[in-house]
């Protein structure tokens, strides 16, 4: 059964892989906009985030390695990623002109192409384009308006992943 969104689409219930991918992007957020460390933020996430009620809200069960490795990998391979990303923005548009939540999704979607082989590109930019589709429709900003957002997430994805398969997407 799918569940309408306000924009009237369908929700998809996130799996558990999904659920680690949206907490990876969350707490890349936090670990930009707090100065939080990689060791802190995943002891935090891990201990009260991932499956647990905050706020009021539940956070769904996530799978801990995936959302460990996605948020590690980041971290270890940030000075790789950036400058992917930065290939893929307009000179107007330099990767620090982004908002905090664009470059955690850039950075864990680029992440995973980069690394994980074995899931498809396909399924890579899917989830984050319903990660960023999902804080920015909260945000009131609403996807349509926010086509910026969504031409740099698909360009900076695709041409990475044109990059790894000499221009077949796997």
């Amino acid at each position: 059964m799918s569940i309408p969104t306000a924009s009237g689409q369908p929700f998809r219930p996130a799996n558990k892989r999904g659920a680690a991918r949206l907490a990876a992007v969350q707490a890349l957020y936090q670990m930009d906009v707090a100065g939080s460390g990689l060791l802190e933020i995943t002891a935090e996430y891990e201990a009260f985030r991932l499956g647990k009620e905050v706020d009021g809200a539940l956070y769904r069960e996530a799978d801990p390695q995936w959302f460990r490795a996605i948020l590690a990998g980041v971290v270890e391979n940030q000075k790789t990623v950036d400058p992917i990303i930065r290939q893929a923005l307009t000179e107007d548009w330099p990767l620090s002109r982004l908002d905090s939540t664009l470059r955690a999704i850039l950075r864990a979607g680029v992440y995973e192409l980069m690394k994980r082989e074995d899931v498809p590109v396909a399924v890579i930019v899917s989830e984050y384009v319903d990660i960023a589709k999902a804080f920015y429709e909260r945000l009131g900003i609403g996807w349509s308006s926010y086509e910026q957002t969504q031409k740099i997430i698909g360009e900076a994805f695709f041409a990475f992943a044109d990059k790894t398969e000499d221009g077949e997407i796997r």
